[in-house]
Order: structure tokens, then C-alpha cells, then sequence
């Protein structure tokens, strides 16, 4: 089982780590200090199972394991000094919620738990962006998604249903669902099952069709290969 460390406290990930050295199927991938690290991290390391602190700078663990809910990989187990954070924590999903200083002993169980749940849960499971629609928090299904478009501090999401607003950057959306999303130019996102095929224009601009909507989103000349490679491939 591939693991990955988030916590701020270097001392507190040394020690997580050596307690998973005392599992002989359990592979320490990487170890990061903060939760945007983490989803950055997530395409490169593909770990199976997060041990992930709450209250960190930036995005905390709590908003981290949100962006993951309805992911078969990887889980969740919580690693926090406070309790009144548990119920919030099985809400999203996680597997385990462990309290500092972690024993080894709630440790293994909860990496068992995780491996019941890898097992158990089904390959096809439908994955989910979490963002905010007129300040409430909504979520929707990847698979209803048309394109994500960066524009400022946001990245907006045009779906069958609307708009919804991001928080996390189309690099870390790319990361977080590395088979599910293609990029189109620097500011533009789509779901590989949307693309159709591509529109040349007389001026030498290429646009990108996509099925369900007559949004054809422009395609930059570094990304052009790969999208004319992905509709030879089917």
C-alpha cells in the first residue's frame, strides 16, 4: 500500500514514517508539509492512502480530503492532535481519524480498515469537483462537466447544470484527476470523453468540439499534438 505523508510538523511526519516502516506492505511515497502540496503531489506519487493532518497553512486537511471525495484512491485516515473535528472527518469519507501522538497499535488499524476499503470499494466510482455556487458549497460530477476555464482567482466550471467556482488551479485539478482531464492551452480544461475533434480555421487557429454543448474552447499549438494523438487513439 502506497502511502503519503501530510503534515506540517516535520517531526510529526519522521514519526509516521517510522511507524509504517513496521508494515512490510506498506511503501512511504512521499511526505509534504502542506494540503496544495499534497494535491499537487497526487498524479506524480498515485499513493493509495493519505495520513493527513487537519489544521495546516493554506488548504487544510479537512478541504483536502472534500476534493477527494468519491475517489476509490486514495483514502483517508486523519492524524490530528483534536478531537472536534471527527465528525466532520467520516462525513467526507475518511477511513480512520487518529489522534496525536499516533500509537502504533490505532495505526495498524486503521491501515487494515484502509485496506478493506481499497478492496471492498468498486473500480468505477463517480468522482466528484467540490466548489461554491452563491456562497454555498456544492459539488458536481465530473462526468456532467463541459470545460474549466481559469479566469483570475478562480477557475469556473461550465457543466450540464450551470457554473460552479474552484478554488484550486487547473494545474492541481490536472493532478487530482490526471486520466480525466485534458488541457487544451494554459487557461482551459476538458474531460477527455468530451473531445470529438478539432476545427481548423482559416486564419490557422484550431478549436477544440466537444459533445454535449457548442463551446468550442481554443487549442494551443503545444497541446495540439497530444489532443490529434488522443483522437487517433479513440
Amino acid at each position: 500500500m502506497r502511502v503519503l505523508i501530510v503534515d506540517d510538523e516535520p517531526l510529526a511526519r519522521t514519526r509516521l514514517a517510522a511507524l509504517l516502516g513496521e508494515s512490510s506492505d506498506v511503501e512511504v511515497v512521499g511526505s509534504v508539509a502542506d494540503g496544495e502540496a499534497a494535491l499537487e503531489a497526487l498524479g506524480e506519487l498515485q499513493p493509495d492512502l493519505l495520513l493527513l493532518d487537519i489544521n495546516m497553512p493554506g488548504i487544510s486537511g479537512t478541504a483536502v480530503a472534500q476534493r477527494l471525495a468519491g475517489r476509490r484512491r486514495p483514502q483517508v485516515v486523519f492524524c490530528t492532535a483534536y478531537e472536534s473535528h471527527a465528525l466532520h472527518a467520516f462525513e467526507l469519507g475518511a477511513v480512520d481519524y487518529l489522534l496525536k501522538p499516533v500509537r502504533l497499535e490505532r495505526l495498524n488499524e486503521a491501515l487494515q480498515r484502509a485496506r478493506q476499503r481499497l478492496q471492498q470499494t468498486p473500480r468505477e466510482t463517480v468522482s466528484y469537483l467540490h466548489g461554491r455556487l452563491r456562497g454555498e458549497q456544492v459539488r458536481v460530477a465530473l462526468d456532467d462537466v463541459i470545460c474549466l476555464q481559469a479566469e483570475e482567482k478562480y477557475v469556473v466550471v461550465q457543466h450540464r447544470g450551470g457554473q460552479l467556482l474552484l478554488e484550486e488551479s487547473l494545474r492541481q485539478l490536472e493532478e487530482i484527476h490526471p486520466e480525466a482531464l485534458i488541457r487544451l492551452h494554459r487557461n482551459c480544461l476538458v474531460p477527455s470523453q468530451r473531445l470529438v475533434g478539432l476545427k481548423t480555421l482559416t486564419d490557422g487557429r484550431v478549436l477544440a468540439r466537444l459533445s454535449g454543448t457548442e463551446l468550442t474552447p481554443e487549442v494551443s499549438r503545444r497541446n495540439l499534438p497530444t489532443l490529434r494523438k488522443l483522437l487517433r487513439m479513440g
